[in-house]
C-alpha cells in the first residue's frame, strides 16, 4: 500500500507538528562589517556567494529546524497563508502536516509551522542586512549599489510577509498599533527591540523599495530569479495596496506590468505555473534539481502540485483542493473552472496528458489520470487542483519553479486601485478587458451581482488561488473568514468554521524563544481558537 512509504512521516507529523521550538533561533552573522567590506574590496567575487544565497534560500528549508516536509522557505509561507484562509483545503488526515493552518492552531507560535513563518523572513532580513552593511554607506560603485538595492527590496519583501499577519490592517484602524520588530543593518540591541507600529514598518518597506527603484534604473538582470526595477515597483504596489494608497498602487502596478502580457486562454488550458520562463512571470524562484533533491518532499511539487510521482500529497492523498463555495461561483465559460477537477474528478485541463508509472510502466491519459494509482500516487479527490503543472506529468525530481509575482496580479491591482481611487469606470475597463480576453470570453463585471470591490476580490481569489494572497487579502479588505454556509461546503468538519474580521485570533503570536531573547516584545493575545461550525451566519460578498 502506497501509504506505508510515508507512515513514518505521518507519525512524525502527529508528534512534532505541534512541537516546542524554543531552542531554535533565526540565523545571524558574526563577522564585523568592516572585515567583510575589506574582504570584498580585495576579492570582489567573494560578494557573489552571499548575494546569490539570499535568493536561493527563498525556496529552501528554513534550516533552523531538522528537515521536515512542511519546511520549504518562502514558498511554504505562501502555501500556509492560503491554507489559513477560505479557499484552499487540505484534507483532515494524520498525513496533513498543515493541519495547524486548517484548524488555526498556528496561533501557538511554538508550533513548527508558525515558527518557520516567523523565522524564515527574519533569516532573509539578516541575509539582506549582511549584504547592505558589506559595503560603505557612501559607496558610489554601481555594482555595490545594485546589490544593496536588491537586498533592500528583499528586506521589504520579507517585512511584507510579516506585517499583515501580526497586526490588523490600515483599513481596520491599526496604523499606530504594534506590529513586528524592525531589524536593519544598524540594529545593535536585539534584546530590547520593541515591536514597531504598522506605520513604522511600512515606512521602512517604502523607503527600501523607493531606494531599490531609484538604484535599479537601467539594470538588466541575468534571469527572473533576481530583482529588477519592475519587481521593486510590483512590491511597492503591494505595499500601497495594503496601505490603501490607491493612486500610488495603480501607478506602480502599471510600471511593474509594462512589457508583460498575461497567459492566454490556450496557455492556461493546460496545467501551468511551473517554469520561470513563462512570459507572464515578473519574478519567480528558479528551483533546480540540485536544490529539490536535498529534500524533495519539502517542495511545492510535493504538496500543491498534483502531478508528482515523488510527492507527499499524491502519495498520502492530502491534495490541495478548492472550497466548492468558490468553485461553484466560477462560470462554465471561464477557462479557470478547469483549474480543479469537478465533483466527478474531471477537468478539460487533463486532455492530452499522460501519466506513466516509472516503476511498472502502467499509464493513464486525460480524465483517467485522477483515478489512476501508482505506488506513489493515490486517486485525486473532488476539486483537487490541476492548476499547478509539472515539467513532466509523474515527475520524480520535483524541480518546478515558483511564481512570486506575475503580471495578472498587477492588472488586478490596477483594477481595484483605480476603482477605489474614484475611477470605477477605468477599473471596470481594466478588469473586463483582462478577464474577457484571457479567461472568459463571455465575461462582464456588470452582470455578476457583486459590488465591483467584491468582484475584484472574487477574481483575485480565483486567479491567484494557491499563490499566497488569500490570507492577506481577507485581512486588508477587513472581511470575515467564510469557509461554509449553513453547514455546507467541502471543508472537513474540524476545519469548518467562520471568523469575524475583528477576531483577535487572526493575529500571529511571537515564539517563546523570541520573547526570551527580545525582552521588549509584548505578545498578541486576543481572540480564541475557532470551534467547529461557529459563526454560520457570516457572509463575505463573494460566495454568498
Amino acid at each position: 500500500m502506497k501509504y506505508n512509504k510515508f507512515a513514518y512521516l505521518a507519525l512524525a507529523s502527529l508528534a512534532v507538528a505541534a512541537c516546542d521550538m524554543d531552542e531554535a533561533a533565526p540565523e545571524s552573522g558574526t563577522l564585523l562589517a568592516t572585515q567583510v567590506q575589506e574582504t570584498y574590496k580585495v576579492v570582489p567575487a567573494r560578494a557573489e556567494a552571499p548575494f546569490s544565497g539570499m535568493f536561493t534560500k527563498l525556496g529552501q528549508p528554513c534550516t533552523v529546524l531538522s528537515s521536515r516536509p512542511d519546511d520549504w522557505g518562502f514558498i511554504m509561507i505562501c502555501f500556509s497563508n492560503d491554507a489559513e484562509a477560505a479557499d484552499l483545503i487540505i484534507p483532515d488526515s494524520g498525513y496533513n502536516w498543515f493541519s495547524t493552518c486548517g484548524e488555526l492552531t498556528s496561533r501557538n507560535a511554538d508550533y513548527a509551522n508558525p515558527y518557520i513563518r516567523y523565522a524564515a523572513p527574519y533569516n532573509e532580513i539578516a541575509a539582506a542586512n549582511d549584504i547592505i552593511k558589506s559595503y560603505p554607506a557612501d559607496t558610489e560603485d554601481a555594482e555595490a549599489m545594485n546589490k544593496i538595492a536588491q537586498a533592500r527590496a528583499m528586506r521589504a519583501f520579507s517585512y511584507l510577509n510579516l506585517a499583515p499577519y501580526f497586526q490588523f490592517s490600515y483599513a481596520a484602524g491599526a496604523k499606530d498599533e504594534p506590529c513586528v520588530p524592525i531589524v536593519t543593518e544598524s540594529t545593535v540591541d536585539f534584546t530590547q527591540n520593541p515591536r514597531a507600529t504598522v506605520a513604522e514598518v511600512y515606512k521602512l518597506i517604502l523607503d527600501d523599495l523607493s531606494y531599490a527603484i531609484e538604484k535599479l534604473e537601467g539594470y538588466t538582470r541575468p534571469d527572473k530569479s533576481k530583482i529588477d526595477q519592475q519587481v521593486a515597483y510590483g512590491l511597492r504596489a503591494r505595499a500601497y495596496l495594503n496601505m490603501e494608497m490607491w493612486a500610488e498602487a495603480a501607478a506602480d502596478a502599471e510600471k511593474a506590468a509594462a512589457g508583460y502580457s498575461p497567459a492566454t486562454i490556450e496557455e492556461v488550458s493546460t496545467p501551468f505555473l511551473y517554469d520561470i520562463s513563462e512570459h507572464n512571470w515578473i519574478w519567480g524562484y528558479d528551483m533546480t534539481n540540485s536544490i529539490a533533491s536535498i529534500y524533495p518532499y519539502a517542495t511545492s511539487s510535493s504538496w500543491i502540485r498534483s502531478f508528482s510521482n515523488n510527492g507527499y500529497a499524491p502519495a498520502c492523498q492530502v491534495y490541495s483542493i478548492c472550497n466548492n463555495l468558490l468553485y461553484n461561483k466560477i462560470p462554465a465559460s471561464d477557462v479557470r473552472k478547469g483549474w480543479w477537477v469537478d465533483e466527478n474528478l474531471e477537468s478539460p485541463l487533463l486532455e492530452g496528458l499522460t501519466w506513466a508509472d516509472p516503476t511498472t510502466g502502467d499509464s493513464a491519459t486525460g480524465n483517467e489520470i485522477p483515478v489512476f494509482e501508482t505506488n506513489d500516487k493515490l486517486a485525486f479527490l473532488p476539486y483537487t487542483n490541476v492548476k499547478f503543472g509539472c515539467n513532466t506529468v509523474g515527475t520524480v525530481t520535483n524541480d518546478e519553479d515558483w511564481p512570486f509575482m506575475r503580471v495578472e496580479e498587477m492588472i488586478l491591482i490596477q483594477a481595484e486601485a483605480y476603482a477605489k481611487a474614484g475611477n470605477e469606470a477605468k477599473g471596470r475597463e481594466i478588469l473586463d478587458n483582462f478577464v474577457k480576453t484571457y479567461r472568459d470570453p463571455e465575461y462582464s463585471s456588470a452582470v455578476t451581482g457583486r459590488t465591483f470591490a467584491d468582484e475584484v476580490w472574487f477574481q483575485r481569489r480565483v486567479e491567484l488561488w494557491g499563490e499566497g494572497f488569500a490570507n492577506n487579502d481577507t485581512r486588508r479588505l477587513n472581511k470575515p473568514l467564510v469557509r461554509f454556509h449553513d453547514n455546507k461546503s467541502n471543508w472537513p468538519e474540524a476545519f469548518r468554521f467562520n471568523m469575524t474580521a475583528d477576531d483577535g485570533w487572526w493575529l500571529m503570536r511571537f515564539t517563546t524563544s523570541e520573547k526570551n531573547t527580545n525582552l521588549a516584545i509584548v505578545d498578541n493575545d486576543g481572540g480564541n481558537q475557532p470551534v467547529q461550525d461557529q459563526n454560520a451566519e457570516l457572509r463575505d460578498g463573494v460566495t454568498d
